[in-house]
């Protein structure tokens, strides 16, 4: 069941992260007065008057990367989970790679990647600290039922 849920939410993120990273225009474009409202009602209910359209994108980054690393975590063996850790600022990489030579409109910077490669490590915290709840979880309720069995048997022998 979980590689299920995994792949399943590893497949509609990566979906949505290279519709929004490799769309030909900036996704951004023609919606600069929406931002500026969002901004603006960001800014009266208590948001530093330093956030600014550049926060709120690498914002953005972080919260796009987010779910996306979270899901790839979880398609990894727990004892392998860990290799979600090199491959989120790679493909952060090849992404700003490919705006850089093949999307003249878009813009390829290393803040994207920075801000990919933080959201992406938050997901691979998240993924490492479901699995542990998990296993957790599983080690209690093992332990129950090995008591009561244990104790069901020595009812049924004493």
């Amino acid at each position: 069941m979980r590689h299920l849920f995994a792949w399943t939410g590893l497949g509609l993120c990566l979906a949505v992260v290279l519709a929004a990273t490799l769309s030909p225009t900036p996704i951004d474009q023609g919606y600069e007065s929406a931002i500026e409202r969002v901004l603006s009602i960001l800014h009266r209910n208590g948001a530093p008057g330093w956030f600014g359209y550049r926060w709120l994108e690498f914002s953005a980054n972080i919260a796009m990367f987010v779910p996306l690393a979270y899901f790839l975590s979880l398609v990894f063996p727990t004892r392998f989970l860990w290799l979600a850790l090199p491959l989120v600022p790679a493909l952060s990489v090849a992404l700003e790679t490919l705006q850089f030579f093949v999307l003249p409109a878009r813009f390829a910077t290393v803040n994207d990647v920075v801000a990919n490669t933080v959201g992406g490590w938050v997901g691979v915290a998240a993924a490492a600290a479901t699995v542990a709840a998990v296993h957790a979880r599983d080690r209690r309720v093992l332990q129950k039922w090995r008591e009561r069995n244990v104790v069901g048997v020595r009812e049924s022998v004493g």
